[in-house]
């Protein structure tokens, strides 16, 4: 990672996410209603998507751009055929991987 103000952002992120797990394994514990569980859920899916999000943009801004500056017919056909298999996953394009 390039850039430690993103790593800290991406951080952050994935600190309040598992912070948000912990308060759902309590509220599971305290029998608390399902709809606030849901709720909790939805919010933790959020915070992990932005998270990878702004990975993916940092990676993009950063490794894919310096291998499209720098390096050769290969390497940028791996290159993309990396970020088409992460694409797939975040989208799910192609069915289940």
């Amino acid at each position: 990672m390039e850039d430690s103000q993103d790593q800290k952002k991406i951080l952050t992120r994935l600190k309040r996410a598992q912070g948000q797990v912990g308060a759902i394994h309590r509220m599971l514990e305290e029998d608390s209603p399902c709809l606030d569980v849901l709720v909790q859920i939805a919010a933790v899916q959020g915070a992990l998507n932005k998270a990878g999000q702004d990975l993916l943009a940092n990676h993009i801004e950063h490794s894919v751009h310096q291998v499209f500056e720098n390096a050769d017919a290969e390497a940028r056909a791996n290159k993309m055929k990396d970020l088409m298999t992460i694409f797939q996953r975040y989208t799910h394009i192609g069915g289940p991987s």
